[in-house]
């Protein structure tokens, strides 16, 4: 229905299509091919998601919360409650930013920059789409990094505690601390968050079209 609504909204907006039967050959080509940089426009923008999911999980491993899921609608599985913190934060700040007016407004011009045709989107157009996979990993990274940082050296400074005293349980201090300082860190690292959240955004933005050439 969410589709149906935007399709019927946007359609005033678009540049005229040219004559063809829907039913020919060349009309379900031409309806493949869209559907086609449809799923691809939005998997490049889901991307952007996935980074923070996975910075998500690196936290949360490292706080020793990896045992701790919910379950994801979106994904239709149990991902890392850190995970689901993180991008719920995101989903706000891309509301926030009218994330959602973009993504429409993209849409829009992409019938423009990509008009419907039997053009054929060369093969590089993939390419880059699956190479555009590694913001997965770069990003997340990234997004993590700090936090990450600061758990390692937490981490360090009890196993040099385990050797100076080796009578301390650090099976029952270790847990404590470093659950407290993963929060402590995530809640500092919140107030800076908002830019780098809204590169990513913006990037994925531009890659909806970006990677798309048509010979």
């Amino acid at each position: 229905m969410l589709g149906l609504t935007i399709a019927l909204a946007i359609t005033p907006a678009l540049p005229p299509v040219p004559p063809m039967d829907p039913a020919s050959g060349q009309g379900l080509l031409i309806l493949a091919q869209q559907m086609l940089i449809g799923l691809a426009m939005g998997f490049s923008l889901r991307l952007v998601f996935s980074a923070i999911d996975m910075a998500g999980n690196m936290i949360g491993t490292q706080m020793g919360l990896g045992f701790a899921t919910a379950y994801d609608p979106q994904s239709a599985s149990q991902t890392a409650v850190i995970s689901e913190v993180l991008g719920m934060l995101a989903l706000l700040v891309f509301l926030a930013i009218n994330g959602h007016l973009m993504v429409i407004t993209t849409l829009v011009e992409s019938f423009s920059s990509l008009p419907i045709g039997v053009g054929i989107l060369q093969p590089g157009s993939w390419l880059n789409i699956a190479n555009a996979g590694g913001i997965i990993f770069s990003s997340g990274v990234l997004l993590s990094l700090p936090i990450v940082v600061a758990l390692l050296i937490t981490n360090i400074a009890l196993g040099v505690l385990g050797r100076v005293a080796p009578q301390l349980n650090l099976m029952a201090i270790g847990f404590p601390v470093t659950i407290i300082l993963g929060f402590v860190a995530l809640m500092v690292s919140m107030s800076y968050l908002s830019a780098p959240l809204q590169q990513l955004f913006e990037f994925g933005l531009r890659s909806m079209m970006g990677y798309f050439v048509i010979r």
